[in-house]
């Protein structure tokens, strides 16, 4: 994994997301993985952006998202390109779900726990304030259910 300087060719945010750090700079991080390894790794480059960097990224999928996710340092902006995907938080304890088809948009405040459900075939963009990200399995119908303990916290 390696943040490269200067890309002049397009870049395809599907597999080689994009950080976005302080002094308005865009880095596309080439060799990035949704991996312990990788996720330090991408952690220790970044670290110098605190909690202002943010990492932009494309998903495709379809079907529920297996993980409740959070991020502690900042809000998370979720941008339905394709499909329709309904967005659920927890937000002061009550749940909350917002509806998103081509083109909308919602943000998910700093610390809300959230999952993101795909209804068939779908695509989001995300622009991310990953420092501290945590994740926890989805076995209850909020993220205060779950009895175990976080997951490695991601960039």
């Amino acid at each position: 994994m390696r943040l490269l300087n200067h890309a002049r060719d397009a870049v395809n945010l599907r597999t080689t997301p994009v950080h976005l750090g302080l002094g308005s700079r865009a880095k596309p991080v080439e060799g990035f993985a949704w991996d312990p390894e990788v996720l330090q790794a991408y952690s220790a480059a970044v670290a110098a952006d605190g909690a202002e960097g943010r990492l932009v990224t494309i998903f495709d999928g379809e079907g529920t998202d297996e993980n409740w996710e959070r991020h502690p340092a900042g809000d998370e902006l979720v941008v339905c390109l394709s499909g329709s995907v309904t967005v659920t938080r927890d937000v002061d304890g009550a749940p909350e779900r917002v509806v998103l088809g081509p083109g909308e948009a919602t943000v998910n405040p700093a610390g809300a726990w959230h999952a993101v459900d795909m209804a068939g075939p779908s695509s989001i963009l995300t622009v991310t304030a990953g420092l501290g990200t945590e994740h926890r399995p989805r076995t209850g119908t909020r993220p205060t259910e779950h009895t175990g303990t976080p997951g490695s916290p991601a960039p």
